[in-house]
């Protein structure tokens, strides 16, 4: 796909890799950007980045309110490229966990994400297509004790990940899994473990975007790991294990 004049909608770009998939987008020539969080204030400093301007649509979206999704699936109906971010993660042991918490963790990496599918590509395959990226994790594939919900959550979102593929690839919309490792983010901050840094990650989203890779692996733990995955399954979960193990 084409990044230069397309219109995207990122979630969750109020940090993180959100704000540098934002300005990363708006580095290649991005027509418009809807910049979507639940606080909408968390997005004044958007209007900062090289380049913003008008570029740049603050959009109130939260993953775990249906009418939010179909309010702003109306006021971007114009996008062609849809980024899920936005993700949420809490870390307990799982037999301690809070219940409300990893049902959070659910409703907002695969509820929220399939919800917002399901209300942005009728427009995009109306349109003539476009492209839909879930930015996932290595977590999708293997867990660790710490964060049991927020695994599954995203195993979740993974296989629905291959389930959309086929059906939307004949409404000429192709779909991105991105899986990295470990992000220099918030989310991380206190996690000894080797971290990319957010604008790294995002260009190579875009890359493969822009390439139509379908599983993209976005830094280079990722692109270690995958390897493994491949040639060794039972070492890469216990390398997960031994991390765990190591914090």
């Amino acid at each position: 796909m084409e990044i230069n004049g397309t219109t995207a909608l990122v979630t969750g770009s109020n940090r993180g890799l959100g704000r540098a998939l934002v300005e990363a987008l708006l580095d290649r020539g991005a027509a418009r950007i809807y910049a979507a969080a639940r606080d909408v204030a968390t997005l004044t400093s958007l209007s900062s980045l090289p380049g913003a301007g008008a570029r740049v649509v603050p959009v109130r979206l939260d993953l775990t309110d249906p009418g939010q999704i179909a309010a702003a699936a109306r006021t971007a109906a114009d996008v062609r490229l849809l980024v899920n971010n936005a993700g949420a993660a809490a870390f307990a042991d799982p037999f301690r966990a809070d219940r409300t918490a990893v049902a959070r963790e659910m409703d907002t990496n695969y509820l929220g994400t399939f919800d917002v599918i399901r209300a942005f590509t009728p427009g995009m395959a109306a349109a003539g297509g476009g492209a839909v990226v879930n930015v996932l994790t290595l977590l999708s594939f293997a867990s660790m004790p710490l964060m049991a919900g927020y695994s599954a959550s995203k195993a979740a979102a993974h296989s629905l990940t291959q389930a959309i593929r086929p059906a939307l690839a004949a409404q000429g919309i192709t779909v991105h899994g991105v899986y990295p490792g470990g992000i220099d983010t918030d989310m991380l901050a206190g996690v000894d473990a080797p971290k990319t840094a957010p604008r790294q990650v995002a260009d190579a989203i875009l890359d493969g975007v822009h390439d139509d890779v379908p599983e993209i692996y976005p830094d280079p733990m990722a692109q270690q790991m995958a390897q493994l995955r491949l040639t060794d399954p039972q070492a890469f979960e216990r390398a997960f294990l031994d991390l765990a193990a190591a914090q």
